[in-house]
C-alpha cells in the first residue's frame, strides 16, 4: 500500500527544522578556505590535538565498552524499583551543562575533592589537567549514551530465546555472554561508536577538568577553540573535518538506530 504524505503545515515545519540545522554546517562548508585547506589541517599544533582527540577518545570509548555492556544487561534484569532510581543518574550526563559536568569531576578528583584528596595525600599526584583526565572525562559524557542504546536493545530480546535457554539451564553468566551480546551485536556496536563520537566532540567538561594544555591535554575541538582568534581558516578545516565525521557516523548508523529504539 502506497505511504500516505503529510499535511502541508507539517510539511513547512519540517523544512523550517532542516533549515535550522542544515544552514549552519552549509555556512561552515561555505567559510572553509579551501586553497589552504590541508596546510591549516597540517599544522604541528592541529596535529598534535587530532592525534591526541583520536586516541583518547578510542581509549575511552574502549573502558565505555567494558563498563557499559554489563551496566546495561543489570539495569535490564534489575528490578524496576533499583533501575528506576538508577538509570537516570547514569543517564543524567546526557541532560547536564558541560560547566556543570566538569565541576562534578572536579569535585570527585581534585586534590581537594571526595576522591581525589586521599588519593593525593596517599600518592600525591592528581588526576586533573593530565591527560588520564580527559580520558577520564570522555568516558563519563559518553558511557550514558552507550548504556541507553545497548539496554533499550536488550530489552527488544526475543523471550523465545531467553526461555530455551533457561531450561537449557544456562547460567545467568552465559545466558549474557552466549545469548544476549550476540543477539544485540549491532545496537552495542551502534552505542559505541556513538560514545565514540560524543567523547570526539567534548569541550566543555575536559576544558575544566583537564585544561587545554597544548601537547597534554589540548584536544581537537579546543584547538579549534584556540585558532578561532588565532586563524580562523584553521579553525573552519578542523571543524569541517568533525563535521564530515558527524555526519558519517549518522548516516553508516541510521539503520542500526531505527532498530535500537523501536518499539
Amino acid at each position: 500500500m502506497r505511504r500516505r504524505g503529510t499535511d502541508p503545515i507539517s510539511r513547512v515545519l519540517s523544512w523550517m527544522a532542516i533549515a535550522v540545522i542544515g544552514l549552519p554546517i552549509i555556512a561552515l562548508i561555505v567559510k572553509v578556505p579551501w586553497s589552504t585547506f590541508f596546510v591549516s589541517i597540517k599544522g604541528d599544533g592541529s596535529l598534535t590535538a587530532v592525534k591526541l582527540s583520536l586516541w583518547t577518545s578510542v581509549l575511552a570509548a574502549i573502558i565505555c565498552l567494558v563498563l557499559g555492556v554489563p551496566l546495561a544487561w543489570w539495569l535490564t534484569r534489575s528490578s524496576n524499583r533499583i533501575s528506576n532510581i538508577v538509570r537516570p543518574i547514569v543517564l543524567a550526563p546526557i541532560a547536564l551543562p558541560p560547566t556543570v559536568a566538569g565541576l562534578a569531576l572536579l569535585g570527585l578528583l581534585d586534590r581537594k575533592g571526595l576522591l581525589g584528596q586521599p588519593i593525593y595525600k596517599a600518592f600525591n599526584w592528581q588526576m586533573p589537567f593530565t591527560v588520564y583526565a580527559v580520558i577520564f572525562a570522555g568516558v563519563f559524557v559518553g558511557l550514558p549514551f552507550l548504556v541507553l542504546v545497548t539496554e533499550s536493545n536488550f530489552r527488544q530480546l526475543p523471550k523465545d530465546i531467553e526461555d530455551a535457554a533457561v531450561i537449557d539451564r544456562a547460567s545467568d553468566g552465559q545466558l549474557f555472554r552466549l545469548i544476549a551480546i550476540p543477539q544485540s551485536q549491532s545496537g552495542i556496536v551502534t552505542g559505541l561508536v556513538l560514545a565514540w563520537a560524543r567523547i570526539l566532540g567534548e569541550f566543555g567538561a575536559t576544558m575544566m577538568f583537564a585544561g587545554s594544555l597544548p601537547g597534554t591535554t589540548q584536544t581537537w575541538t579546543m584547538q579549534i577553540y584556540q585558532e578561532l582568534d588565532i586563524s580562523p581558516q584553521t579553525a573552519y578545516a578542523l571543524s569541517l573535518l568533525m563535521v564530515l565525521i558527524a555526519v558519517s557516523v549518522i548516516f553508516f548508523l541510521r539503520r542500526p538506530l531505527r532498530e535500537s529504539f523501536k518499539s
